[in-house]
């Protein structure tokens, strides 16, 4: 079965996608192209499926890194059907949980210390004396998911 291929420019144009953007996407190895005879790159054209999946995981927040590690579990790098991305959404499922849950933490004590150590606020003398969140790591450690030694604030 002979595959059809689209320029550069007319990929971009059906996919909603910049021709600086599949360029990267192309260097990140998440497809391919192939060169025509003049130079010019050309995608088969059933890339538009692969860049309508590669645009859908990037709007739930999944990192390039993420969707190139579920892309490369395809055979032969073809674009996922229906029964592949009912594996990959189940992977993903767990971690779009955890991102849950630090957004949802993140909204509640978005008013109070973050436990990054700073100690610049106003309240980080009251949530984090001598800056104790230091010890528990770098990082916002409260956001993180470790809670403050108990005291009166």
């Amino acid at each position: 079965m002979d595959r059809k291929w689209l320029a550069i420019g007319q990929i971009a144009k059906r996919s909603g996608v910049n021709a600086s953007a599949l360029r990267f996407y192309e260097q990140k190895g998440l497809f391919g192209s192939v060169r025509s005879e003049g130079g010019r790159r050309l995608y088969p054209q059933d890339a538009l499926r692969r860049i309508a999946f590669i645009r859908v995981a990037q709007g739930v927040g999944l990192s390039l890194g993420e969707i190139a590690e579920a892309l490369a579990g395809l055979p032969d790098g073809r674009t996922p059907d229906r029964h592949d991305w009912h594996g990959i959404a189940g992977q993903w499922q767990a971690l779009l949980d955890r991102r849950i849950e630090t957004l949802q933490l993140m909204k509640r004590k978005l008013g109070a210390c973050i436990g990054c150590g700073c100690l610049s606020l106003e309240h980080c003398a009251l949530y984090n004396p001598g800056d104790q969140a230091a010890a528990m790591g770098s990082g916002p450690r409260y956001l993180l998911g470790d809670q403050p030694s108990e005291r009166e604030y």
